[in-house]
């Protein structure tokens, strides 16, 4: 008896006893789809916050300093806060212009770039009347754009002499100037923000999409253009950013920021601090925790599915090889060894197995592309995980065709031949 014998007999009773074999490969393909799919997910999510998310968040190697913490995946909440506590963050002052001059002329971090960010969603008015909707509006300080690496594909960005004069001059998102212009050029045309006309001097590239929501659609200016009501020294902003290259230096840069700001706003060194510094670290770290639970219940509910599977599957075999005992006790009289039946059955098992795993492989990659084609999901197929997911079966049909298989393989050859 050799191994592909048993695949090929293996075959033979699936094509031959088909609802007995579908019912038998079920649950191994339930629990490998799951497996393909909460695990492509979680990692794509994970590939996706770390190099993408955060980026277009917070910017790469920030600190970010605002009023009230902001972290992207908690929106903020911080569980349970005392009466006293929530009344002391609600009496915190904004964050001000003056206060990214002070950090740019005190700060001690090298390389440190500091830049100031306010924004507010909205509609733009194009010269021709047509509107875009739900516009991202920013007004800010050129430095933004290195931080947020905002690359401008056509025309110029804003320069300094610009924003320090405030001029009404913006930068536009592609899907913004597409929808506004519909394909005309938008460079040196006209829109209207709040009623107030802004020169468009420049168009950026594509950016894609942020968990299904679009980030071209967007309109940036300077911070003391017309775009903001109030746009002198002491207004306040959303929140200041500050930049280094070398990631090393973020605790750093953390520490000589809030050294800074409490020194310029006075606090007493026993008094908490009336600012919120957020980095993308904040954002990663939430992640990971919640990562972490999923990837920790992933195995038990996987493994369930299995044993579940592999309990079928074991049933299944001890009917097959009730069913075949004559056979069985054929063989055996014709000289086939107890191995020979002990390897038989075994095989048969671990190929149903299989074939109950590669199609829940399959399964959970086209499922993965419906959800890719229908939600903002980031999920990413991992050839390692699909391996492992047909390894999971294969061993799944070994154990579970164990006990199958030394029971046929024992059988007396006798009373196999005389059983009807």
């Amino acid at each position: 008896m050799n191994v592909w014998e048993g695949v090929v007999l293996a075959f033979e009773q699936i094509r031959t006893e088909k609802l007995k074999s579908m019912f038998s490969l079920l649950g191994v393909v339930v629990g490998v789809t799951f497996l393909i799919l909460v695990v492509s997910v979680v990692e794509g999510m994970d590939r996706y916050i770390r190099e993408d998310f955060s980026d277009l968040i917070n910017g790469v190697n920030t600190v970010t300093v605002r009023q009230e913490s902001q972290n992207a995946l908690t929106g903020g909440r911080r569980g349970a806060e005392t009466e006293a506590e929530v009344r002391a963050r609600l009496r915190r002052p904004p964050v001000r212009f003056e206060e990214a001059e002070v950090l740019r002329s005190r700060l001690t971090t090298p390389g440190a770039r500091v830049g100031v960010l306010s924004a507010y969603r909205g509609s733009v008015v194009g010269d021709n009347g047509n509107q875009a909707y739900g516009v991202s509006s920013f007004a800010v300080t050129p430095d933004i754009f290195e931080i947020r690496n905002w690359t401008v594909e056509r025309g110029r960005q804003f320069s300094p002499q610009e924003a320090a004069a405030g001029s009404n001059v913006v930068v536009l998102g592609v899907e913004t100037a597409e929808v506004i212009f519909e394909g005309a050029e938008a460079l040196g045309r006209t829109v209207r923000l709040r009623g107030v006309p802004f020169r468009v001097i420049g168009i950026l590239e594509e950016r894609g999409t942020l968990f299904g929501q679009s980030a071209d659609n967007l309109l940036i200016a300077p911070f003391k253009s017309s775009i903001l009501a109030q746009n002198g020294p002491r207004a306040a902003v959303g929140e200041i950013i500050v930049q280094v290259d070398d990631p090393a230096l973020i605790p750093e840069l953390q520490a000589d920021i809030e050294g800074v700001l409490r020194a310029h706003r006075g606090i007493h060194p026993s008094d908490n601090t009336s600012f919120a510094l957020d980095t993308a670290d904040d954002t990663i770290s939430t992640w990971n925790t919640l990562s972490s639970v999923l990837f920790t219940a992933l195995p038990a509910i996987v493994g369930i599915a299995l044993v579940v599977g592999g309990i079928v599957i074991m049933n299944i075999m001890l009917v097959s090889v009730m069913e075949r005992t004559r056979e069985i006790g054929i063989r055996k009289a014709v000289g086939a060894r107890r191995n020979d039946i002990l390897l038989q059955v075994l095989v048969e098992a671990m190929t149903l197995s299989a074939i109950g795993a590669i199609g829940g492989v399959v399964l959970g990659i086209v499922i993965l592309g419906i959800l890719a084609a229908t939600t903002p999901l980031p999920a990413a197929v991992s050839l390692v995980w699909a391996s492992i997911g047909v390894g999971l079966g294969v061993t799944v049909g070994v154990v579970a065709g164990v006990y199958p298989a030394v029971r046929a393989s024992g059988m007396d050859p006798v009373d196999a031949l005389r059983y009807e």
